[in-house]
């Protein structure tokens, strides 16, 4: 039998990203599926993104607006969203210390 590693998506990096930024940690990633930790802290006026794959991301902590072209969805703790691909979208602003998990489909 394989050895699995247990760890905790609460479990902080030693090193928060510091006020108004983001940091991304890669969980999970092959050729169809990539799964990323974000950590946002009191960011505003996130980038804008566009991108080939699908993205399904839940906000597991803290409150978040995303921003789309025509709308802005607020998203509070538990809340998911479906971004389908080439969705022009990105992070209005988040609460202090946010933590999501993107789900990015190929």
């Amino acid at each position: 039998m394989e050895n699995f590693t247990i760890n905790n998506i609460f479990k902080n990096p030693s090193q928060l990203p510091k006020k108004g930024c983001e940091s991304f940690e890669t969980l999970f990633d092959n050729e169809k599926v990539k799964i990323e930790k974000i950590l946002s802290n009191e960011l505003i006026d996130g980038q804008w993104y566009e991108q080939n794959d699908d993205e399904w991301v839940i906000l597991l902590q803290g409150n978040a607006s995303l921003e789309f072209e025509d709308y802005t969805k607020e998203l509070a703790c538990g809340n998911y969203v479906f971004i389908p691909k080439q969705t022009k979208h990105r992070v209005l602003k988040t609460s202090k210390n946010a933590i999501w998990l993107a789900v990015h489909i190929n």
